[in-house]
């Protein structure tokens, strides 16, 4: 809703990251330090493309809705109505998931 008011210039990608897990698959709770950092997302936003040496638009790889695996560090903090989203470039962005 808030990121419908923010549209992504270029090649770049408005990301939400998923909530990291807080309960092992055992039942035990993890404290903030020991989560890991989380690299998967959802796409909410994506800019029009980048122009190749050709002049022709190059288009993003990946669409609104899909769910992709980010890298580790990086991507531009950003923040939405007091909610956090990641602008990455498409090229950052290491691949998507299929279902």
């Amino acid at each position: 809703q808030a990121f419908r008011k923010f549209l992504p210039m270029f090649d770049r990608v408005l990301v939400e990251r998923f909530a990291a897990e807080t309960v092992t698959k055992g039942g035990i709770m993890l404290p903030e330090k020991s989560q890991g950092k989380v690299l998967q997302a959802m796409v909410v936003a994506v800019g029009p493309g980048n122009v190749n040496k050709d002049g022709n638009l190059q288009p993003v790889c990946v669409k609104v809705g899909e769910k992709v695996l980010l890298p580790e560090y990086g991507g531009t903090k950003v923040s939405l109505d007091d909610k956090e989203y990641f602008l990455f470039r498409d090229g950052d962005i290491l691949g998507k998931y299929v279902e």
